[in-house]
């Protein structure tokens, strides 16, 4: 029997996994987030966790690196070739051997998708879209944050929630229903009540208080708050001009291009209000045949995948 390792690293966590040949999950550990973007000392910092990671995983299993036939990661923060170099290096000095990395959004693609080629987008804590056509060349837009224009991810929303509400009682602009609902949540009173809560997003711990008001999004959509609603049809069109990008720069050739939906703002209950407008907006503008797909397992069931499709 052989065995593989597949990591999946992101932003606030990372997950190990150990597949044998025939693709069925063995164990699964996870560990706090290896995007070396993320830590000080970038590489020296995130490099040794996944280590340990990995460690942590044989040692769950009571198996040997040498039992590993091969590993494949998906990490975030791996965009450009210099890093993926500099991991490579890192990991080989402590005794890994037989492993490749990409970019955590190229697993998403393997993940969901049924055949060898297709598009990926990711909506979670950040964005990226990620694409692997017919001829097997690989592409990836977005996950730069503002340097690329990234939207529609976590903190993006809670941000422009915010933004909405200073709108609205700052500037005297459109009304949002998003106000009432943050005042009545928090207890504002006044407006610099409202704007003292800023400094909630700097906070250790500043996760509840984003997801709040990205409850306080979907929710004011749910009503057709007009202001909430014009910043999904932006979300919407940001994701049709990434996928109609991948659609005009790379070969595929198959009758129907699947595009795998992953990360919670893509395949979580309240935001399928978006998601709808999302495949209403592509089916009109992108001139191909698209299925959609969300993501309904861990992605990184995408590295097994991709192992037995090339590296088996």
């Amino acid at each position: 029997m052989k065995y593989y390792i597949g990591v999946d690293g992101g932003g606030t966590k990372t997950a190990y996994a150990l597949f044998d040949e025939n693709k069925n999950l063995i164990q699964l550990v996870k560990g706090p987030g290896s995007n070396h973007e993320n830590y000080e000392n970038g590489f020296d910092d995130a490099a040794p966790l996944i280590w340990q990671g990995i460690n942590d995983l044989l040692a769950a299993t009571g198996k040997q690196l040498s039992d590993i036939s091969f590993t494949l990661m998906g990490l975030a923060g791996i965009d450009h070739p210099f890093q993926h170099d500099e991991m490579v290096k890192r990991l080989k000095d402590f005794g890994l051997t037989n492993f490749e990395i990409y970019n955590d959004g190229f697993i998403v693609v393997k993940a969901g998708s049924t055949g060898a080629a297709a598009i990926g987008y990711n909506c979670g804590t950040g964005t990226c879209c990620n694409a692997i056509d017919n001829d097997g060349k690989m592409f990836q837009l977005a996950g730069l944050g503002e340097f690329s224009g990234d939207i529609g991810n976590g903190h993006w929303i809670a941000m422009m929630t915010y933004k909405a509400i200073y709108d609205d009682v700052y500037l005297g602009l459109e009304k949002t229903a998003v106000t009432k609902m943050f005042y009545d949540e928090y207890g504002i009173e006044n407006k610099e009540g409202f704007l003292a809560m800023v400094s909630k997003f700097e906070e250790e711990n500043a996760d509840p208080f984003i997801m709040r008001l990205i409850d306080f999004f979907f929710d004011a959509a749910k009503e057709g708050d007009k202001v909430v609603l014009d910043i999904i049809d932006m979300m919407a069109s940001r994701g049709v001009a990434l996928i109609n990008a991948h659609l005009n720069t790379l070969n595929f050739t198959d009758e129907t291009v699947e595009v795998v939906l992953s990360g919670s703002m893509h395949t979580k209950a309240f935001s399928q209000l978006y998601v709808d407008a999302l495949i209403e907006k592509a089916t009109k503008e992108c001139k191909r045949n698209l299925k959609f797909i969300k993501l309904d397992q861990p992605p990184v069931t995408g590295c097994i995948n991709w192992i037995m499709q090339q590296y088996a």
